[in-house]
């Protein structure tokens, strides 16, 4: 995780100064392009230049044809989240509300006991959102090439003011958060064409007081037939079972078919900063609402507070059959493994 300090220019080119760390540059670079619109206006005679007009976050991304094709949809209606991943005739999210997707989401304690869902900036929207057309998220900028996509998105919390997780009262007095996400992916890593590099930032604004963060780097909510829970073994390089938790380990989960035709992994490499604790990779079983899920989970804790600025993750999703997986997961290892911790 790479955490930088933002510096304030006097042109919206300049919104940020100084950032360290590639996936913390782009998002700088993402924001003054958001802002450079309005940047316009401080010059040119006295005309005011309209805004340039947002991204809808409609797109699709696709690796080269063949079996190892990967066909990647972002809808409008989730603010650019990913709404669809297909491989070999088969869909692996189950889309349906603004939850259930591959997406990234953050959930903070405000300088108050934490708890789930609260204060919980969400890229694909709302609760009350629902399954309906539009998020309340915002995009505001999007980047796509044929096998690669780059987003910003400011995430709305997950609970409206007023709302409750369970017994407990929402946090945010808002539904449109100041926290920004950027995701950048690009379908194929050397020589692995169904391995997908998935880098984050998540932006913490100023003038908020945080002790505790919780980081869904990524998530993936997938359709109850990848019924099979596995988590990767590195001393043996193997898939071994894992019980339904609920609950994160510190090993890598694979969700697979029974029959291994179809799986889905998630990796994410040592990434050593101070206060900060994982990966950690949890899975859940939703039996009523027929759905299963993986994610990617750091944590930030400081008693002093939270700095503003941005933090960021890597992590690599592993798609195809279960033993394309296994080999992938323990050739990204391998890779990682090996490199001294920076």
């Amino acid at each position: 995780m790479a955490q930088t300090n933002r510096f304030l220019g006097k042109g919206p080119a300049a919104a940020i100064r100084r950032i360290v760390g590639p996936a913390a540059r782009l998002c700088a670079l993402a924001t003054a392009s958001v802002l450079s619109a309005a940047g316009a206006a401080e010059s040119g005679g006295g005309k005011t230049a309209a805004l340039a007009p947002l991204p809808d976050g409609a797109a699709q991304i696709r690796s080269a044809p063949g079996p190892s094709q990967i066909v990647i949809t972002t809808t409008a209606r989730l603010a650019g989240a990913i709404d669809s991943l297909r491989w070999n005739g088969r869909e692996f999210i189950d889309s349906f509300d603004h939850g259930r997707q591959l997406q990234s989401a953050s959930n903070l304690d405000c300088g108050t006991p934490i708890r789930a869902e609260t204060f919980n900036p969400t890229e694909a929207g709302s609760r009350r959102d629902g399954a309906g057309p539009t998020s309340s998220s915002r995009l505001l900028h999007m980047r796509v090439e044929p096998d690669a996509l780059q987003t910003l998105t400011q995430m709305a919390f997950w609970l409206a003011p007023g709302e409750k997780s369970g017994p407990n009262p929402a946090k945010n007095t808002t539904v449109l958060s100041d926290h920004l996400l950027l995701k950048r992916l690009r379908i194929g890593y050397k020589q692995m064409p169904q391995v997908i590099p998935y880098e984050v930032v998540f932006s913490l604004p100023i003038g908020e007081h945080h002790t505790e963060a919780v980081f869904e780097a990524l998530t993936g909510y997938m359709p109850p037939e990848f019924s099979q829970f596995l988590q990767y073994d590195p001393r043996e390089n193997e898939l071994r079972p894992l019980s339904d938790g609920p609950g994160e380990i510190p090993h890598p989960v694979v969700l697979s078919l029974p029959e291994g035709t179809h799986a889905m992994g998630i990796y994410a490499p040592p990434q050593p900063a101070p206060h900060t604790t994982g990966p950690t990779y949890g899975r859940w079983r939703f039996q009523a609402e027929k759905v299963v899920k993986w994610n990617c989970v750091f944590r930030v804790r400081r008693a002093e507070g939270i700095p503003p600025g941005e933090y960021s993750f890597r992590m690599f999703v592993l798609v195809g059959d279960r033993n394309t997986v296994r080999e992938n997961l323990a050739a990204i290892h391998a890779e990682f493994a090996s490199k001294p911790s920076p």
